[in-house]
């Protein structure tokens, strides 16, 4: 059946401006923090609807790195996520395509239960955890923050990788060890250069989570300022133990921290769509 090119042009119009409510619906909240982090401490206390501050007060990101130590816990936060982008790219691939490509005994039996310490919410592992780590001496350390994700702990990044590994056909697999190359030259040159989608999504993913963890570094880092992160310190400038709670220097501080992730998604969003979309078109 031919749609008629009016009916369609209609469809779309709607469609369109669907989304188009939807953009400026969920750039709302973004718009406010901007213009709340340019304001002065009295303009937000007026509590007025102003998107566009008069004056614009540019001095609260010169002030935010005076109560807060922004740029130790900046370096602290990328410990954590360079830790995360490693497990995220190294063993978690090598897992997936072990999972994929390699019949050893047991295979399906592990994935199985991989798949299964998804379904545990993760405040369960969480007592059994500090306590492991606390008895080692780990607390108050990045030790806890940084090995898990060293050997790549999220069983979801192992799951996309060998849904996208099984995809790949056999014939490629099958040329690469019929001309010598062994698994690990297989993983290295084949497939990790055809995944490149599924890796950037799941490095976007690796990235967002680290960078925005709290309760984590809440968790094992504790009263150690000095290993703060910047999600600690942003909840910290809030009010907690103290702190001074002005509006507009939290709104600075979100900001600090919502650019670099704007930044990644801006400059992957295309791999991410389609990595993660490919996922559909694979068989299981």
């Amino acid at each position: 059946m031919i749609e008629n090119p009016a009916a369609r042009r209609i469809r779309q119009l709607f469609v369109y401006s669907a989304l188009t409510l939807g953009a400026v619906v969920m750039m709302v909240p973004l718009l406010w923090t901007v213009s709340t982090s340019l304001k002065t401490r009295d303009k937000v206390s007026i509590r007025q609807l102003e998107l566009i501050p008069d004056p614009i007060h540019w001095q609260n990101y010169v002030d935010i790195f005076t109560k807060q130590p922004v740029l130790q816990q900046a370096r602290n936060t990328m410990v954590i996520v360079a830790a995360s982008l490693f497990g995220a790219l190294v063993p978690c691939t090598l897992a997936g395509y072990a999972f994929a490509r390699i019949p050893f005994p047991g295979r399906r039996l592990l994935f199985g239960l991989l798949l299964a310490t998804m379904m545990l919410p993760y405040v369960v592992r969480l007592i059994p955890l500090f306590l492991f780590f606390d008895e080692i001496g780990w607390t108050r350390t990045f030790g806890p923050l940084v090995l898990p994700r060293l050997l790549g702990h999220n069983a979801f990044y192992i799951f996309l990788y060998r849904q996208f590994f099984r995809g790949i056909p056999n014939d490629i697999y099958d040329s690469a060890r019929i001309d010598g190359c062994s698994e690990l030259g297989v993983w290295w040159r084949i497939f990790m250069p055809m995944s490149i989608p599924v890796i950037a999504a799941v490095s976007i993913f690796a990235f967002e989570f680290a960078w925005n963890d709290f309760l984590n570094p809440l968790i094992y880092l504790g009263s150690n300022r000095d290993l703060w992160t910047l999600a600690l310190g942003l909840n910290a400038l809030r009010g907690f133990e103290g702190a001074d709670g002005s509006l507009n220097l939290v709104m600075t501080f979100s900001m600090l921290m919502i650019i670099p992730m704007l930044v990644v998604f801006y400059f992957g969003q295309k791999h991410l769509i389609s990595g993660v979309t490919a996922q559909g078109s694979l068989k299981g």
